[in-house]
């Protein structure tokens, strides 16, 4: 097993901003922090009041159920497919349209814009689990108080922070593209499109004001914090916790039970020891329903020059 890399200390985090080429020389403000924490707390207050509001109703309704499962499938796979195996790892090639889609599919996520994601995740693989990935949870040491506290950081504090990956250094080809820039700027409206849109099909699917409420209760909030957490869970969980399968020069891990709700991410190990993959669940009975997502986008012709997992790549890695 890879032993855990050795924390950088608290004092010894640079403090100058300005120095550090991976970071943007103009930090995080306090508006933009407490827009983030806005859309941390609401939809996390959202998912704790879920239970007492389902009792209240006596159940959730089917088609705040319907409507919750699409945007759900539709923003996850446009995270999970499209800022992560496509724009920041290059896993397959994209038709325009599919490019497009899938930019504003994962933007309807609300985990930020297209290149400040790709740019921030491309800034962990650069420095994984060492000093600079922006969200290790190995950032405060081994022991136990230390990685609960680095958890915390993994899973939600380093979004809080005023340092702000350098998208020109880290996404300059999603710069230059100006379809994603378009998408980019339009993350505002596509972010008032993923709230409002749940509540406007429920109001009119039961043709009530309650409809609509419902719908955007639990197919607008706690349909995003479900998929922040998960999508949060890969940076902090899967990065501790786990099975160790294939050698990685990180703490990468394989979470089976996080499989279906992260469409595949938690088989976090092997995407860590071959990144360019298009498929992270590789084993035997690893469901990875991103990879087959686009099996199904390449059979259409949208999607091509798929990187498909070779066997000899694998027994490479795979430690015995």
């Amino acid at each position: 097993m890879t032993p855990p890399p050795t924390a950088l200390a608290e004092s010894e985090v640079p403090k100058t901003r300005t120095t550090r080429p991976d970071l943007d020389p103009d930090p995080t403000g306090n508006g933009e922090r407490a827009l983030v924490l806005t859309f941390v707390i609401v939809p996390l207050l959202a998912l704790a009041a879920a239970v007492p509001v389902a009792w209240a109703q006596g159940g959730i309704g089917l088609s705040d159920i319907v409507i919750g499962a699409v945007f759900y499938v539709v923003s996850g796979l446009g995270v999970t497919v499209g800022f992560h195996r496509y724009f920041t790892h290059g896993a397959f090639k994209a038709k325009r349209g599919l490019r497009i889609a899938l930019a504003i599919a994962g933007s309807l996520s609300i985990e930020g814009s297209v290149a400040k994601w790709v740019a921030d995740h491309r800034r962990h693989h650069k420095y994984s689990d060492q000093e600079g990935d922006p969200h290790s949870p190995w950032r405060f040491g081994k022991g136990l108080k230390p990685l609960l506290k680095g958890l915390a950081w993994a899973h939600i504090g380093w979004m809080l922070t005023d340092e702000k990956t350098n998208v020109q250094r880290f996404a300059p080809d999603l710069v230059a593209d100006k379809d994603i820039r378009r998408v980019d700027k339009a993350f505002p409206v596509l972010v008032a499109i993923t709230l409002l849109l749940p509540a406007v099909i429920g109001g009119l699917w039961t043709m009530s004001l309650g409809g609509a409420i419902s719908a955007f209760f639990w197919a607008s909030l706690v349909r995003v914090c479900l998929l922040h957490h998960v999508t949060w869970s890969i940076n902090s969980i899967c990065h501790v916790f786990g099975e160790e399968e294939f050698e990685a020069r990180d703490m990468s891990r394989n979470v089976w039970w996080l499989a279906i709700p992260s469409f595949g991410e938690s088989w976090h190990n092997l995407h860590h020891a071959d990144p360019t993959c298009a498929r992270h669940g590789v084993l035997k009975g690893q469901i990875d329903s991103s990879a087959r997502t686009i099996w199904v986008l390449e059979k259409f012709g949208w999607a091509y020059d798929v990187r498909w997992p070779k066997a000899e790549r694998l027994a490479a890695k795979r430690i015995a």
